[in-house]
């Protein structure tokens, strides 16, 4: 009995030597030597300060900003620490009664938006991070986002136009653009907004 112990204490301290120490400071350090921007988080700066990831996505209220999906992460969602989707499904009346706010709380905030409001702008991903957002959805926010800034319209879809990712692999999902990116595009290019 006592050797049966033996072996088992040596074979869970073997194992976890093996996966709990050596295989993630491996995968750790060569992340950082083939990868180091994306294994320290992707972090982005504006005027020296880190405002984000570009792998999470984050809460935009004001209405000189393109506004990302709803989150579903955390009690206020965007939390990255309790990344989730709602688990609710299409018969749920939470969902739907969320829905129908958000195409209210869109209509009022987008009254220059034409058709009806896309469908990403009013559900989660299934992480409830999703830093991207499809072009209908970006579109749709252009007429608000051109009238805060004071700018045409065809400057802000000029700023889009460099910021549209294509499929995955050319065949792999929609093209999309990320919100942070185009935000922070549009400091850059037209300066923060006062208020």
């Amino acid at each position: 009995m006592l050797n049966q112990v033996t072996v088992a204490l040596r074979m869970t301290l073997a194992t976890l030597v093996l996966t709990g120490l050596l295989y993630p400071l491996g995968v750790t350090g060569l992340a950082r030597v083939f990868l180091p921007w994306r294994a320290n988080g992707s972090l982005l700066e504006s005027a020296g300060r880190v405002v984000g990831s570009e792998l999470i996505g984050q809460a935009f209220k004001r209405p000189a900003y393109f506004q990302p999906r709803p989150s579903a992460a955390g009690t206020d969602g965007y939390d990255a620490a309790a990344s989730s989707g709602s688990n609710l499904g299409p018969t749920s009346k939470t969902l739907r009664d969320r829905i129908a706010a958000e195409v209210v709380r869109l209509r009022t905030e987008n009254p220059q938006a034409s058709g009806p409001v896309p469908i990403d702008l009013v559900t989660a991903s299934g992480s409830g991070l999703d830093p991207h957002l499809g072009l209908e959805g970006v579109r749709w926010q252009i007429p608000r986002v051109a009238a805060a800034r004071g700018v045409p319209p065809q400057e802000i879809e000029a700023l889009l136009a460099r910021r549209i990712e294509g499929r995955t692999f050319g065949l792999l999902g929609e093209p999309r653009v990320n919100v942070l990116l185009l935000n922070l595009d549009l400091d850059r290019r037209f300066g923060r907004p006062g208020g």
